[in-house]
């Protein structure tokens, strides 16, 4: 047997599957856990890490990001990802697609996405990956090559886009959009691209189940109604407003309508994301009840649940879809609690201070959608997931394995011999109060400003090589874009 590159010596190991944490040490032979257990022998030369009795959970597989939207790519991919470091996430997956933002241009993917991994390339502390959006017609025809060529298993569509704009109502979709002539971003392309994905995977039939589907799940017309009624009532303010403005059933129904689709076109692998309320999730139930055939996937983000529109330090809290009232984080906790949820994302997205806000700090309506949050994503869900009887086994399964798994990353996901050696060491008894000049992201401000989360991200393993510890980033950048299905 190889001697291990290194040992890291007592630490209780979570892995997915239900049991309580182990002590135990791990042995990182060639970037690969080589072996798991007590009183591992450490053989002359081999480098020790003092674990201290930490948890030891598989790293991070955060699957919802986006880097680029209002950065350029290959700075985000350098800041974002010691932000991801910093709370253990060792996999970003991140969305990107054509239209203004992220690269502000068009065209084929054959054309875009070299250049999107060309920004990226050499930059990132942590392995990543992208999630495409086919966002005009020859988009679709592209889909089987993107699989085949450049290993993107994973696609998505903003249902609202429709007729609302990434920050609210829009009436010039076509140039945000950046789209063909006489070409529409609408129901009948969503059934179009379904179609275009069920035909890959028929195509790769090995590889059928790790291509999958997403869904940003809101309804542009009820949004923009909705939107001009609390606009124009001038009652509600900050927060409040973009909730009342965005409503729960218009999550709902967009769900209904995926759904449906799903359903119509034989496209079993849909992940339904970021559900913010009790109505978004009521109906993803119901689907999954109605089409016991289509594999659904649900996400729900850390921001979700653990802000709301009251304690989010105030208009920094803007996301699509909104922060919701304290009632529906109950019940996304719920839901959590009751295994309704696949898995926890950041939709860390940094939006410095000078973009995300109008001229009127606290009009929510001049705001920029979207805030970080990578960072907090595994501590805060360890922290308050502890008070409500989360085990740490679920947590592991919520934030890595599970997206691991369906996205097309066998080698992620568990601390079991023959799996990458990304470990996140977590120490869940200490504590911290927020404060967004410690993180590693370049954003300035957080909604969870001032709030405290129960545990703390000690150090932070990719492949067995240290990139966060002690509180610092180290080393150079070392992450790989992943190629999917990434092989064992």
């Amino acid at each position: 047997m190889t001697q291990p590159d290194l040992i890291i010596r007592d630490v209780r190991v979570v892995r997915p599957g239900g049991g309580e944490p182990v002590a135990a040490d791990i042995a990182v032979t060639d970037g690969v856990v080589s072996e798991v257990g007590p009183g591992l022998t450490v053989p002359e030369g081999t480098e020790v890490h003092e674990g201290r009795g930490l948890l030891a959970f598989p790293g991070v597989v955060d699957a919802h990001q986006h880097w680029g939207i209002y950065n350029p790519l290959s700075d985000d991919t350098a800041t974002e990802s010691r932000a991801c470091a910093q709370g253990g996430v060792t996999t970003s997956l991140t969305y990107m697609r054509t239209g203004q933002y992220y690269l502000n241009r068009g065209g084929p993917y054959s054309e875009v996405f070299p250049e999107v991994l060309a920004a990226a390339e050499g930059r990132s502390y942590v392995d990543y990956a992208f999630h495409l959006a086919p966002m005009q017609s020859s988009h679709i025809d592209e889909i089987p090559a993107l699989v085949r060529e450049h290993g993107v298993t994973s696609f998505k569509i903003f249902m609202f886009y429709g007729s609302h704009g990434l920050h609210g109502r829009s009436t010039d979709q076509s140039d945000f959009l950046m789209i063909p002539e006489g070409e529409r971003y609408d129901i009948a392309h969503f059934e179009f691209v379904m179609r275009g994905i069920q035909a890959a995977r028929e195509a790769n039939p090995e590889i059928a189940d790790q291509i999958s589907l997403s869904l940003h799940c809101e309804t542009a017309e009820i949004m923009t109604a909705y939107t001009r009624m609390v606009e124009e009532q001038g009652e509600l303010s900050g927060l409040e407003a973009y909730s009342a403005s965005r409503p729960p059933h218009s999550e709902g129904l967009a769900v209904t309508i995926a759904s449906y689709l799903a359903h119509e076109t034989g496209l079993p692998t849909i992940n339904l994301l970021h559900l913010s309320s009790a109505k978004a999730m009521e109906a993803a139930m119901l689907m999954a009840r109605t089409f016991p055939h289509v594999d659904f996937r649900r996400e729900v983000t850390i921001g979700h649940l653990l802000a709301d529109v009251t304690t989010a330090d105030g208009v920094g809290g803007k996301v699509n879809p909104p922060l919701r009232p304290r009632a529906d984080v109950e019940k996304l906790w719920e839901h959590l609690l009751a295994g309704d949820v696949s898995w926890v994302v950041s939709d860390h997205a940094c939006c410095k201070e000078e973009k995300k806000f109008g001229e009127d700090r606290d009009d929510v309506f001049a705001a920029k959608s979207g805030f970080g949050g990578t960072e907090y994503l595994l501590p805060g869900l360890v922290g308050e997931g502890r008070k409500r009887g989360l085990s740490m086994s679920r947590v592991a399964e919520l934030v890595s394995t599970n997206p691991a798994q369906r996205l097309g990353l066998p080698t992620k996901g568990d601390i079991a011999p023959g799996f990458d050696a990304d470990i996140a060491l977590v120490d869940p008894d200490r504590s911290v109060v927020v404060d967004p000049a410690d993180s590693e992201s370049t954003q300035e401000y957080t909604p969870f400003s001032g709030m405290e989360i129960g545990a703390t991200v000690e150090t932070t393993f990719l492949r067995g090589r240290r990139i966060f510890d002690g509180g610092t980033v180290c080393g150079e950048p070392v992450g790989r874009y992943l190629h999917r299905p990434t092989g064992r």
